[in-house]
């Protein structure tokens, strides 16, 4: 018998699903789609007509309020877990067929619909975030901040923390140009809105190794694999001076002036406004972060379970390369269906590990 490094093989996964507050019997097939890339997490659903009294033709054709909770469970339905809550934004009914397709977002969906024109100078990323979570009925699960919004942008002028160049943003946008700002993660999960730092690459959730996967491709950008070059230019109106950040990452073992094969190191250039020397150089180090934490990317099957999130960081190890190390997982798309029963598909990526250098910091 293979390791199952966790997994129950005997397992006997459920599906339940419930739409205002009543359970659908009818529902049987399911798939959601968790992200880290600052959007909705989706949901899919199959139902069919007739097991429901309740939930009859006439009730899908004429019903503009669902509010679903897709649950989960893999010990034959004695414990249920809930992995994702929100609206429906589309009912599709096929009479021929008897079901309805139901697909929705979940509660980030208020957040990224309500628009604000709003000043916050004077208030910190955690208040808004707080602020935002209670309009619209959310647990804000928030790490403190001390930073006023306002100095991110300009010092002792109040600005409005949004999009300078439209009349009007979303909450959601705010809240993401915020986490940013701070390095947080910002998130909605069940009736939760969570903003707080990024996960550390020492806290492995799992370890995988191929034995646990039923298919696992590995890839590798060929183009981040050299040293990668990032500057960082910015005007500071308040000193009237400008001032440039630039770091460099070389794959830890590579000379920092060599390139991969015959390429050149990749150059990237940035513009920000009204940072100081010490700030240009820490945007460079983490744009720099970002760019090549998509050199290595991994992707695997598995049967699903109810614990792995996006954001989450998990181990590769087993396959005897260089790909077995940290990876961040960005995406999970975990299926509930007749004939293959609950599965997850995992996307996550990272870099080798670098030596980050100072290249120049100049005014």
């Amino acid at each position: 018998m293979r390791p199952n490094n966790g997994f129950d093989l005997y397992r006997t996964p459920r599906l339940r699903v419930i739409l205002n507050g009543q359970v659908l019997v009818g529902a049987y097939e399911a798939e959601i789609n968790s992200n880290n890339h600052y959007g909705a997490n989706t949901f899919g659903v199959l139902v069919a007509l007739g097991p429901d009294e309740w939930a009859d033709a006439e009730f899908w054709s004429s019903e503009t309020n669902m509010e679903v909770d897709v649950q989960l469970s893999t010990d034959g339905g004695r414990n249920f877990t809930s992995l994702i809550q929100g609206m429906a934004d589309m009912a599709s009914l096929d009479p021929i067929e008897k079901e309805v397709h139901i697909q929705g977002r979940d509660l980030t969906a208020a957040l990224i619909e309500a628009q604000s024109q709003e000043t916050f100078a004077n208030r910190t990323a955690s208040e808004i975030a707080t602020i935002f979570a209670g309009r619209h009925g959310l647990a804000p699960i928030v790490t403190a901040t001390t930073t006023p919004v306002g100095r991110f942008y300009e010092s002792d002028h109040e600005q409005v923390m949004l999009n300078s160049f439209s009349r009007a943003t979303s909450e959601w946008d705010l809240l993401v140009s915020l986490a940013q700002q701070e390095n947080f993660n910002v998130f909605v999960s069940g009736n939760s809105l969570y903003f707080q730092p990024i996960a550390s690459p020492l806290a492995i959730s799992r370890v995988i190794e191929p034995a646990d996967a039923i298919e696992l491709r590995l890839e590798r950008a060929l183009n981040l694999a050299g040293q990668v070059q990032v500057t960082v230019k910015s005007w500071n109106t308040q000193l009237q001076t400008g001032f440039t950040g630039q770091v460099s990452g070389t794959i830890a073992g590579r000379s920092s002036d060599m390139s991969y094969g015959n390429s050149p190191a990749s150059q990237y250039v940035l513009i920000r406004p009204n940072l100081t020397p010490d700030k240009a150089l820490a945007a460079a180090t983490q744009c720099l972060s970002e760019i090549t934490r998509h050199e290595r990317t991994i992707e695997f099957s598995m049967p699903g379970d109810l614990v792995l999130a996006p954001g989450n960081v998990i181990l590769l190890n087993g396959t005897r390369t260089d790909f077995d190390q940290a990876y961040y997982i960005d995406s999970i798309r975990r299926t509930f269906r007749v004939k293959t029963g609950f599965l997850q598909h995992v996307g996550a990526s990272n870099s080798s590990p670098r030596t980050i250098t100072t290249v120049g910091s100049a005014s």
